[in-house]
């Protein structure tokens, strides 16, 4: 205005022309004012319910068919936490028992791990010992269709009303793995186990082996136990399987590595928005050891918690990392219950390893089906290499150069080479459990001559008693690809045998004949002289 008032003889025509210019540098600082109010999230928040306000009046008003409104609610509450990043969402009141009860409870259902991704059930991980697992579903699995109902757009609501259901009953499914065709099976659902240690038993008369799955409230105790019954059994070196392993409780990894430090050392710390969820987690000298060799065995599918461990035992050179890069999740989740029986899993923080590394693998917005289909690239391993020297170089206590910025890189890569063959997975897969079954019976007629376990380990089954079991198959009605099951024919034997093992003397039994065939684990024997390496540096 006082520009005005100081121009009051300038022509009329220049007054119109300047009126124009004098409007663009009125707007100007309108709108730097409107843009730094509109920065301060309450005033965003609350601009925005009041549109959501009208939004929803006019959606209830004018649709032409009744709104679900809790629904439609719900799918809102959803995208918010869509928006933050791949691991932030929002849990329904209505599916909140089914949350808690992977880490706290039983059910009864297939054993997946979920989410919805491009429209289809996608498959994070089968369940530890479920019936997906037995009948060899994969991470990045979809669900096509579900007894002969298309599955496209399904919402996870009805994931669990099709999926779940009491024990011996049978859904069909048809799956579609990524870079193959589409193919059909039977899944008996069973008892759903939620202990975090599949299996801890002696490979040979010194190895111990430990088979992780998650991460839950009672981690840290059945960790405890393992160890007190594998070294009363002898072990003076382990295996500790991770592979697979999603994650959980960030409290429950800490304890976990620090049953391997013995120094008062950093296993772990957490940065965030606010200094109250910052946290660091140091090792209690008393809870821990360093008397033995350790090897760490990870792959793609271990994740947060589990990466956690690898990551601990790696910067400070406790152990030796092998097998694949882990998964790269390096966020920190806070579960909050709301007023309604609902939740929000909300990210609250990054966590980094003892020498500071980040391992969260990059993520895009509205991206979440490529951010996990990156994992199971055939070329993933070769890509990361590619790249390595792009990423973030951090020293372990010893020196030895880490990366950060893409999960955990192990220190000797060990691919999984091994997969049988089409026919032979449909036998392994099949409804009937022709091989559980077979080896229940064979357990049972063969009971009092199966008494030494070692003796049984180390025994072979014979050509006989493999004709037998095709001849069963035969009786079943199971029509297998004899040329498959030829070609595959060790490895057939070597399930047989573990489940034969499995019903004479546990399922520890079964994985100490089972891991036989397990490619990864017989390759991570061979480094067991420079795990050993570790203990005299470190010393």
């Amino acid at each position: 205005m006082k520009y005005f008032n100081q121009k009051q003889g300038t022509s009329r025509v220049f007054l119109l022309f300047s009126g124009c210019i004098v409007a663009v540098f009125i707007a100007v600082p309108f709108l730097q004012q409107h843009f730094i109010s509109a920065q301060n999230p309450y005033t965003v928040l609350e601009n925005k319910m009041r549109t959501m306000n009208q939004i929803l009046y006019h959606v209830n008003d004018l649709y032409f068919e009744d709104v679900d409104m809790e629904k439609l609610m719900d799918g809102a509450f959803s995208g918010i936490m869509k928006k933050l990043d791949p691991h932030s969402i929002y849990i329904p009141a209505k599916k909140q028992k089914d949350v808690d009860e992977l880490f706290r409870g039983k059910f009864q259902g297939i054993g997946i791990e979920f989410d919805i991704l491009n429209g289809y059930i996608t498959v994070i991980s089968p369940v530890a010992d479920s019936p997906s697992e037995r009948v060899g579903l994969l991470p990045g699995d979809q669900i096509t269709s579900i007894d002969g109902e298309d599955a496209f757009q399904i919402t996870k609501e009805e994931v669990y009303q099709t999926l779940r259901g009491p024990k011996g009953t049978s859904v069909d499914l048809m799956i579609r793995r990524i870079g193959g065709e589409e193919f059909p099976v039977t899944i008996v659902r069973d008892d759903i186990p939620i202990y975090s240690v599949r299996t801890a038993t002696m490979l040979d008369e010194k190895t111990g082996y430990i088979w992780l799955t998650r991460f839950s409230a009672s981690t840290s105790d059945e960790m405890k136990t393992s160890l007190e019954k594998l070294e009363k059994l002898g072990m003076s070196q382990l295996i500790l399987d991770l592979r697979m392993n999603s994650g959980g409780y960030l409290e429950q990894a800490a304890e976990t590595a620090n049953m391997f430090i013995a120094r008062p050392d950093t296993l772990v710390y957490t940065k965030g928005k606010q200094k109250k969820v910052e946290q660091v987690f140091i090792a209690d000298p008393k809870k821990g050891r360093e008397d033995f060799p350790l090897i760490v065995l990870i792959n793609r599918g271990s994740a947060s918690a589990s990466e956690i461990v690898a990551g601990a035992v790696q910067d400070l050179d406790r152990g030796l990392i092998a097998g694949e890069t882990s998964f790269g999740k390096g966020l920190v989740q806070r579960q909050i219950p709301m007023s309604d029986g609902s939740a929000i899993r909300v990210t609250i923080a990054r966590y980094f390893t003892p020498s500071g590394r980040l391992i969260q693998r990059p993520y895009e917005e509205g991206k979440d089906f490529d951010y996990y289909k990156e994992l199971y690239a055939e070329d993933r391993e070769a890509t990361i290499d590619s790249l390595i020297n792009l990423r973030p170089k951090y020293n372990t206590r010893l020196g030895r150069v880490v990366y950060g910025g893409g999960g955990i890189t192990p220190d000797k890569f060990i691919p999984h080479t091994f997969s049988p063959k089409s026919g032979t997975q449909k036998i392994l897969a099949h409804s009937k459990r022709p091989l559980f079954n077979w080896g229940s019976n064979y357990a049972n007629e063969h009971w009092d001559e199966l008494t030494n376990y070692n003796d049984f380990k180390n025994s072979e089954l014979s050509g006989k008693d493999y004709s037998i079991f095709l001849d069963y198959l035969g009786e079943q009605g199971i029509k297998p690809d004899t040329s498959d099951l030829n070609d595959d024919r060790n490895y057939l034997v070597t399930m047989l045998r573990a489940e034969i093992a499995s019903a004479r003397w546990g399922k520890d039994a079964a994985f100490g004949i089972r891991i036989r065939a397990d490619d990864q684990i017989m390759t991570a024997f061979s480094y067991f002289n420079e795990a050993t390496a570790f203990l005299r540096s470190s010393q």
